[in-house]
């Protein structure tokens, strides 16, 4: 690496999440990580500017990144990231796409249609316990990205997200209203507080068991459970599948697919390996 710091950025429709990875001491190490809200209408130089603000208010020396690699689903803002990252650090980054060489398989019917993130969780995930595996993104979408004792891409599952199917429940219902997710007293709520509460938790958390259950049955095998996003950490003590929770599963995913191509980069910074 040319530089001791690697700038990793994933670009969800509600959040980006940056990660910042330090190879002084070997191996990258994960020293920082910001999460800011998804705005498809900010220029380049907004972008540029929060990016810096990030930096001072952490004390990192932006100049000290020589290296970064985005993954993203939103299409129309990659463009402004990659202007941003290359005025930023004097090179465009890493791009995770189609080309990018990953050591996964992918057996999805069309591997163009997997988004840049499920390929990133399930290397993670992978490199992390092995297979088989289900890698569970409570993100805007729940995913479920399953992966083979072999080290395989198969496909998963799509959900409506948690916070997604709590906005549509209140736009559709005048008399029902936001509430926080947190446990209530018992399943049964005495309150609309409390039985939205317990819908929103208690029913994901079953949701995503039974899902469990079912992908475990067509794999035939005791994948383990692997839960990353927001919401995780209350899932998962709801859940009686989740294995471990890993907050920053994709970030660490794009350090290591980093690696696996940084030599193929060479003279141009955003050639990706065929």
């Amino acid at each position: 690496m040319s530089s001791p710091l690697l700038l990793t950025i994933d670009i969800g429709n509600t959040n980006v999440s940056l990660g910042l990875f330090d190879y002084r001491e070997g191996s990258g190490k994960l020293t920082e990580h910001w999460r800011i809200s998804t705005h498809r209408e900010q220029s380049s130089d907004e972008v540029g500017i929060t990016v810096r603000a990030l930096f001072e208010h952490a004390s990192s020396d932006i100049d000290d990144v020589s290296d970064v690699i985005i993954s993203s689903v939103v299409p129309p803002l990659l463009p402004i990231w990659e202007r941003v990252c290359t005025k930023l650090f004097d090179s465009g980054p890493m791009i995770v796409g189609p080309g990018t060489r990953t050591g996964m398989p992918v057996r999805y019917e069309n591997p163009r249609e997997v988004g840049a993130d499920r390929i990133v969780n399930s290397v993670a995930a992978f490199h992390l316990v092995g297979g088989p595996t289900i890698a569970v993104d409570f993100g805007t979408a729940t995913t479920f990205d399953c992966i083979s004792k072999n080290g395989e891409y198969l496909g998963g599952a799509i959900f409506p997200g948690v916070m997604i199917s709590m906005e549509a429940l209140f736009e559709r219902a005048s008399m029902l209203h936001r509430v926080e997710i947190a446990r209530p007293k018992s399943v049964i709520g005495k309150t609309t507080t409390a039985s939205l509460q317990s819908g929103l938790l208690y029913g994901y958390a079953g949701m995503l068991d039974s899902m469990v259950t079912r992908i475990r049955g067509e794999l035939g095998a005791e994948a383990n459970v692997i839960a990353t996003g927001g919401l995780a950490h209350r899932i998962a003590d709801e859940s009686t599948t989740i294995q471990r929770v890993e907050p920053f599963l994709t970030l660490d995913g794009l350090r290591i697919l980093f690696e696996k191509n940084r030599s193929e980069r060479g003279e141009n910074p955003r050639k990706e390996s065929e």
